[in-house]
């Protein structure tokens, strides 16, 4: 079928003639709302109101949905998301979404409803402890990344591999503009808080931090390590108690390993600043700074043991060196994996603060002076893990920096 963008109006009598999701829904009462609150796609919830049953439709159209058809862009980020929810679906169907269906034609993908689920950043606002998030993202990250990585593929799948994401180019034009370079300039789409000029004027001028993110910004856009999704942020992973869910990967790409865990770890260090001046909980808080450190150790461990379990790949053949040796070389694998998240983390911290696109535990704080204590906060933990990234060397050093710089910024 060609392609057009599906309105409420049409959208009902389309996915009816879809046999599989005809026979998924049944007979009855169908029901369609519009629900999507993110800046690019459409996305409708369809309900069965005779059985409950419901499922979700994602569609891109060719223009930025939050701007209008004055703003093209090409539908073609729905080919990517479509691609990774089907490799992650292979790799780990436990923390995705089931797919029903997917036509990149249509730019659509038709899947599992969330029903029971709830977008993490509302969560951590909320105040909501996840017990099983550590070691459920972990794994999402150890087995993602590993499997599609050169440690475990060999060179004809990789190179495969790169040409099925790499062409994912506006995305990560989107990224390389808004992550490492027009939020630390004078530009028009910033959103900066009138009682913070003088810290971005500061910022804008600082140069050994804008050497720093070049230096980042290069290893984002020369490294092909792994399949990324590209914006793994809090807003893009819905859970409860007792599941994890990544969504929405359209930014998905072949990249370096330490972005998704630096963006990750980023998010969640913005949850935590945000409760200085949310609620004041320093158990919530703990337990933040806690799952940060499970996270990344958990993730070393699940990395390494899939590696020691496949000795041949792209990269290495089984007796090519001594075992003290290769120990060696993957300690020192592993340190830069860590050494760039946290990179890739102050990066995604800082941008937030003068950048278009803030996150809602920060910038919804209402109280006009606690937001601006916030941003000022995040804008030192961000400035100085762009600067000494390369320094911390492991997860406890960097909850220990986090705290000594906070403890600076209140001195």
């Amino acid at each position: 079928m060609s392609y057009k963008i599906l309105t409420i109006d049409i959208l009902k009598a389309y996915i009816l003639k879809i046999e599989v999701i005809k026979n998924y829904l049944e007979e009855g009462d169908i029901e369609i709302d519009e629900i999507g609150d993110g800046n690019l796609n459409f996305v409708y919830i369809v309900t069965n109101a005779s059985n409950g049953k419901s499922l979700i439709v994602k569609q891109a159209v060719p223009y930025l949905r939050i701007a209008g058809e004055g703003f093209p862009l090409s539908r073609e980020r729905m080919n990517y998301e479509i691609r990774a929810l089907q490799f992650y679906e292979k790799v780990l169907p436990a923390f995705v979404p089931k797919i029903y269906y997917a036509d990149e034609a249509m730019s659509l993908v038709i899947m599992e409803n969330l029903s029971e689920h709830i977008i993490m950043r509302k969560g951590l606002i909320e105040q909501i402890v996840y017990p099983k998030f550590s070691e459920h993202i972990s794994t999402f990250l150890a087995h993602t990344l590993f499997y599609s990585s050169s440690l475990y593929l060999n060179s004809r799948e990789k190179r495969a591999l790169v040409d099925r994401f790499n062409s994912n180019t506006e995305l990560c034009k989107l990224t390389e503009d808004f992550v490492f370079t027009l939020a630390f300039m004078e530009d028009e789409t910033n959103d900066v808080n009138p009682d913070l000029l003088n810290e971005a004027k500061e910022l804008f001028a600082q140069s050994d931090f804008k050497k720093s993110v070049l230096k980042l910004k290069y290893i984002f856009m020369t490294q092909t390590d792994a399949l990324l999704h590209g914006d793994l942020h809090t807003g893009s992973i819905m859970l409860n108690a007792d599941e994890t869910y990544v969504i929405d990967p359209e930014f998905a790409f072949v990249g370096a390993f330490g972005f998704d865990i630096g963006a990750l770890i980023a998010n969640m260090i913005n949850a935590y600043i945000s409760h200085f001046y949310r609620s004041k909980d320093e158990i919530y808080q703990a337990w933040i700074l806690e799952t940060i450190r499970e996270i990344y150790i958990k993730f070393e461990e699940k990395f390494l043991l899939l590696w020691a379990k496949n000795p041949n790949s792209a990269l290495l053949k089984e007796g090519f060196i001594a075992q003290k040796e290769l120990d060696e070389f993957k300690a020192e694998f592993i340190q830069n994996i860590f050494s760039q998240s946290v990179g890739f983390a102050g990066c995604k911290i800082a941008r937030r603060v003068f950048g278009i696109a803030g996150v809602e535990d920060i910038r919804g704080i209402e109280d006009a002076e606690k937001r601006k204590q916030a941003e000022l906060m995040a804008l030192r933990v961000g400035k100085s893990l762009i600067l000494n990234y390369e320094n911390i060397k492991n997860v406890d050093d960097l909850v220990d920096f986090i705290l000594s710089n906070i403890e600076l910024y209140k001195n």
